[in-house]
């Protein structure tokens, strides 16, 4: 009897084989691990690697509540999380030295080192609240109008805003911007005045031809306006600049003129509804419910100083065709690090995020030690920046931190997923730990979580058969990475 044994070189590669399955078995799931503390004891830093631990192997008793990561339930795109950079946030970046300008914005809008990777802005088409003096593009002598724009000009924001955007485009090439209107030129408004007042409506083609220009002429300075806001906070005629525009009225223009305008001038910058509070999602659901103006809406931009997160859900469910972003809100100097951080984390990085925002974005980039420049008549003396600048001396405010625990690691291009209570039934009621996930476009799960409760906790992330357990302080937020 011929008895066959198998070759050398053939039982070496069957060895191999299998240790390199037994070692891909038992080869531990590690995740990335950022920590910020309310009482500021931590200030997003990295932590020791946790270590996940097969459930079906002998693991750590399983902390309650559990957070389950799923990625086969997938909810919207994320475009970035951000700021917005005011005249007075770019004139104070114009202050500084030049290095140590290149220095913060290479932190605040690059991954590499400590870059938290910001990739959305919002500017103001023309002045903001937050500008020193009050100014449109399209400003000419009373009793004068200008319907062909011949007098357009961006003006003051060639001496920051623009070298600032510049500055940071460099940095970031793919840096996503929204540009939001605070005030037509006065003479297109009813009242004659920067505050307050309305659109004639004889010069709704003329506004319309505003935003075209303002979005070429941008694009001539190498900037691209990736979408605008028709009105900052249209319910709120109180800001210096503003302009009450009500859902009728902005349903009108864009039907009417500013979408008509914007597909002759092959322009295809997004046009965003509402930008205003979560207290009026009638108004956004009002305007998409013509299908005249529909047509040309991208989606609906929201504020929280009124009403609660969850009304964007209501539009979403209205419209889910459409697109949701959170757009702004302040932090009040001097600010409440232990109060201020946590709230937003909970409203804005989970809150609006679970319920359907692309961005979120805090309201003004810089300040300085008095939180000037504002307008007169109206203007925000107590608007607390992501960093305070004074001289070349930087100072991380809460906002700050709240963005960077998104920005760093939730990518463009990042989807939503299921995780925590999406999944879970039973959640102890008594212990308020708040979470939303995402996968990046290489396929990484981000995990951001907050202790909402008054005391420190423990918990578990469960992904699939992998299982960690984590402890929180109070008030405190985790990014994790994997």
């Amino acid at each position: 009897m011929n008895i066959l044994y198998p070759k050398p070189a053939l039982l070496l590669s069957i060895y191999l084989l299998t240790c390199s399955m037994a070692s891909a078995q038992s080869k531990k799931v590690t995740a990335d691990f950022w920590l910020t503390n309310s009482d500021k004891s931590v200030l997003f830093q990295r932590q020791p690697k946790l270590t996940f631990w097969k459930t079906s192997k002998v693991a750590p008793p399983v902390e309650p509540p559990v957070i389950h990561v799923n990625t086969k339930r997938r909810y919207q795109e994320i475009d970035g999380f951000g700021f917005t950079l005011t005249g007075g946030s770019a004139s104070h970046l114009m202050g500084m030295s030049k290095p140590a300008r290149t220095a913060l914005l290479k932190e605040l809008f690059s991954t590499a080192g400590n870059g938290i990777g910001m990739a959305y802005l919002r500017v103001s088409i023309g002045a903001s609240d937050l500008n020193e003096k009050v100014f449109s593009y399209d400003d000419i002598p009373q009793g004068q109008t200008d319907p062909e724009m011949q007098h357009f000009d961006l003006g003051p924001d060639r001496n920051d805003v623009i070298p600032i955007l510049k500055e940071i485009l460099a940095i970031n090439p793919k840096l996503k911007i929204l540009g939001s209107p605070w005030s037509p030129p006065v003479w297109m408004k009813d009242n004659g005045d920067t505050r307050g007042g309305s659109l004639k409506p004889q010069w709704y083609d003329a506004y319309a031809s505003y935003f075209v220009r303002y979005i070429q002429d941008m694009q001539k300075e190498g900037i691209r306006i990736d979408a605008v806001t028709v009105q900052n906070e249209p319910l709120h005629p109180g800001n210096n600049p503003s302009l009450l525009m009500p859902a009728k009225d902005q349903a009108v223009f864009i039907k009417n003129h500013l979408g008509p305008a914007f597909e002759k001038a092959k322009i295809d910058t997004k046009i965003i509804v509402y930008d205003h509070n979560a207290d009026k999602p009638e108004y956004p659901i009002s305007v998409l419910d013509d299908p005249d103006a529909k047509k040309y809406i991208d989606g609906s931009a929201f504020h929280l100083y009124g009403g609660t997160i969850d009304a964007l859900s209501k539009v979403h469910d209205a419209h889910p065709d459409k697109n949701l972003y959170f757009t702004e809100q302040w932090m009040g100097a001097p600010g409440n690090f232990a109060k201020d951080f946590p709230d937003h984390i909970k409203n804005l990085t989970i809150g609006a995020t679970r319920n359907w925002a692309r961005t979120v974005l805090e309201w003004n980039l810089t300040s300085n030690p008095q939180n000037r420049p504002f307008t007169d008549r109206g203007g925000c003396d107590r608007c607390l920046g992501g960093v305070t600048i004074d001289g070349d001396k930087v100072t991380r405010n809460a906002a700050y931190y709240v963005v960077a625990h998104a920005s760093k690691f939730v990518r463009p291009g990042s989807t939503r997923i299921a995780s925590g209570n999406n999944i879970t039934v039973g959640r102890a009621a008594d212990v308020k730990i708040l979470d939303v996930a995402f996968i990046t476009p290489e396929g990484k799960k981000v995990l951001i979580v907050l202790n909402d409760s008054d005391a420190e906790r423990k918990f578990t992330i469960q992904d699939e058969g992998n299982v960690t357990v984590v402890s929180l302080k109070a008030g405190s937020v985790g990014t994790f990475v994997w």
